[in-house]
């Protein structure tokens, strides 16, 4: 099978012939059809994070295909199921966590592209129990981005809490950005769009933001400010200042939702204002298989719009380049 490897980090992703995998127990062979291109990504090939992987390894974990073999056990999947490979690839299934609602925070968890193969190749194994059903009516092209791009802002606004007619500032309007925005609507708030490129901005008006504002031009928290404040901001943008930029857009009782994970990880907060005006800190990551079943429902629904462009595997580096230098309106997906 052609996958792209990354042999050493920070070096450009190889294309090579390996050997299609076996499936292990509760293990499924699966075709990959679409695999979306995170940012993360690029994090997990340049060894950016703390915990870091280990090379060789095959990035991607917006995987969508169709199930190919199956090994030994009980896993509730089957031959022929299309089924989505997202950043939890497996978890213990046993621990406090796992076992109310938060697997996403197993300590025991393994991650899709990133400590297992993912979605960068033309197979992927996969644990069956982790693997989330693609409804009918769900391309896989569109599955992909909302395998991690959609679960992930999804779970945000989750966990913000939004009240109908609380305004919400999307900080980045991009892959995640674009479909955070779609979701702050649909439980009814008013949503600001915050980007430093006019097109993202027009990408959002045209998906419904009710304001836009281009922090390259003006100053996003004085803006945010004259609608009144924000009750959530979003951060999405890979930059600690448009985290600081989002918590002082903030009214009295708002909420900073935290999701990019720059490189330089650290923002300075002021620790008066946060306790005086009852500001909430809140760290959302990505979501749980019931979060992306949800999401596949409503994008069947009709709810969301998934704007991204196709590429071939082959031009994986020349991706990762454009979603660096912020050429990429939305997400793009490797279609195989």
């Amino acid at each position: 099978m052609k996958a792209a490897v990354v042999t050493e980090f920070k070096a450009p992703l190889r294309i090579q012939d390996l050997p299609k995998p076996e499936p292990g127990a509760n293990e499924i062979l699966v075709r990959i059809e679409a695999s979306g291109v995170c940012h993360t990504d690029i994090h997990a090939a340049h060894g950016d994070w703390p915990v870091k992987p280990t090379p060789p390894f095959i990035p991607g974990h917006e995987a969508v295909g169709v199930i190919e073999a199956m090994g030994p056990g009980d896993t509730g999947r089957h031959v022929g199921e299309r089924v989505a490979l997202a950043w939890l690839g497996k978890a213990c299934g046993h621990c406090d966590y796992c076992i109310s609602g938060w697997e996403t925070l197993c300590e025991q968890q393994a991650n899709t592209g990133y400590s297992i193969n993912g979605g960068y190749a033309e197979y992927a194994l996969a644990d069956g129990r982790y693997a989330v059903p693609v409804p009918d009516g769900v391309t896989a092209f569109d599955a992909a981005p909302l395998t991690c791009a959609g679960v992930t802002t999804y779970k945000a606004i989750k966990m913000a809490r939004v009240r109908p007619a609380e305004r919400v500032a999307i900080f980045g309007i991009g892959g995640l950005g674009h479909l955070a925005l779609q979701y702050a609507r649909i439980v009814g708030g008013i949503v600001i769009g915050v980007d430093v490129e006019q097109p993202k901005l027009d990408l959002a008006r045209s998906l419904g933001a009710d304001h836009v504002v281009n922090a390259r031009t003006s100053d996003p928290v004085e803006e945010i400010k004259k609608l009144g404040g924000a009750d959530v901001a979003v951060a999405l943008a890979a930059a600690p200042r448009s985290f600081e930029q989002a918590f002082q857009s903030l009214r009295r009782g708002g909420r900073l939702v935290c999701v990019a994970l720059p490189a330089d990880g650290n923002i300075t907060l002021p620790i008066f204002e946060t306790v005086l005006f009852g500001i909430s800190v809140i760290g959302s990551i990505v979501g749980t298989r019931q979060d992306l079943a949800e999401v596949f429902q409503l994008h069947q629904a009709g709810r969301t719009s998934v704007i991204a462009t196709g590429r071939k595997l082959d031009d994986i580096n020349a991706c990762f380049d454009d979603v660096l230098a912020g050429r990429v309106p939305a997400r793009l997906v490797l279609e195989f």
